[in-house]
């Protein structure tokens, strides 16, 4: 009974600013680091031939197929991205007061951390839920040659048309690996990161000569920094499993079939990629993901904060 009262009140408080602005900030910024996505995908799914940086892969990419493959997969970006901003961070915000409400006793106590943790949990499986059918096509883009000349919807068709409807879903949990730590690493951390900045200058205000605007400016790029470092640790072996479950050994590997079921099978996948080098395999570019990552996270928290305070709602940590 207190779990139903929990949820249904979220749902009576539901506030879709916080859709708008977490769909605002993920569409542009995965659609503005999108050569650099490529570039990252391309030295994952293919690391012996692009082994000198992303520098050096970038421009052989660029000589071999023009500058057009660094937007390879821009479509499914956006819209995939903004789909599912939007629901990360609406369902975030919507699932930490179910949490606290929870999680708190008779006597008052809760523990908002676990709440916090436990939201960004739910948000992200039903990112990853969202992300399957767009992740799917992004990665075909990139990593097979005849996906090359394909948009959105006409990979999505090829996809389903060969492999059928279940296959654009075939990596959830792959998706899963993923999308769980890096929500938990981004959302958590920032709330975490914010409120103690906040705190740290309310002790110190006297001291520090920045106005109101050039506070909330400050912290949010500082926190979101530090929340993209997190994030991308915490979800780089699973960035590694989801490309490696599309990746191709002697030619395309369809996504149905018994001998690709296997190769793509979450423990298959797992094991393939300890065996080629430990768990260092599962750190595989993991600089070019940091540059990735972190200019990510950083603009699109930065931008949420910003949607959200025009919308009228208080900047992150703040309150």
């Amino acid at each position: 009974a207190k779990g139903a009262s929990a949820v249904l009140n979220a749902f009576k408080a539901l506030d879709v600013r916080y859709f708008v602005a977490g769909g605002t900030c993920a569409a542009i910024s995965h659609g503005i680091t999108t050569p650099i996505d490529v570039v990252k995908t391309k030295i994952q799914s293919n690391p012996k031939k692009y082994n000198k940086g992303m520098t050096s892969t970038a421009i052989e990419l660029v000589k071999q197929d023009g500058p057009g493959v660094l937007l390879g997969g821009i479509g499914p970006t956006v819209i995939g991205y903004g789909v599912e901003g939007a629901m990360k961070f609406g369902v975030y915000e919507i699932m930490k007061p179910v949490f606290t409400d929870l999680l708190t006793g008779s006597d008052g106590a809760t523990n908002k951390g676990l709440a916090f943790i436990l939201a960004s949990v739910v948000a992200g499986a039903v990112a990853a839920l969202l992300l399957c059918p767009m992740e799917t096509a992004r990665i075909k883009m990139v990593t097979d040659r005849s996906y090359k000349n394909k948009n959105l919807l006409s990979a999505l068709a090829t996809i389903v048309r060969d492999d059928g409807m279940g296959s654009i879903f075939a990596s959830i949990w792959a998706m899963l690996s993923k999308q769980v730590p890096y929500t938990f690493g981004k959302q958590v951390s920032f709330d975490v990161f914010a409120t103690m900045l906040y705190a740290f200058y309310r002790d110190f205000e006297d001291k520090i000569a920045l106005n109101d605007f050039q506070i909330k400016w400050a912290v949010s790029v500082a926190a979101a920094f530090l929340a993209s470092l997190i994030a991308c640790i915490f979800s780089q072996p699973g960035d590694m499993i989801l490309t490696e479950t599309y990746a191709k050994s002697k030619g395309p590997i369809p996504l149905v079939g018994k001998e690709a079921e296997e190769r793509r099978r979450f423990s298959n996948v797992i094991k393939r990629l300890y065996e080629e080098g430990g768990i260092p395999q599962f750190f595989t570019g993991t600089g070019a993901r940091i540059v990735h990552v972190s200019s990510i996270i950083t603009s699109q928290l930065v931008i949420y904060d910003i949607v959200k305070q025009m919308l009228g709602l208080p900047a992150t940590g703040s309150h």
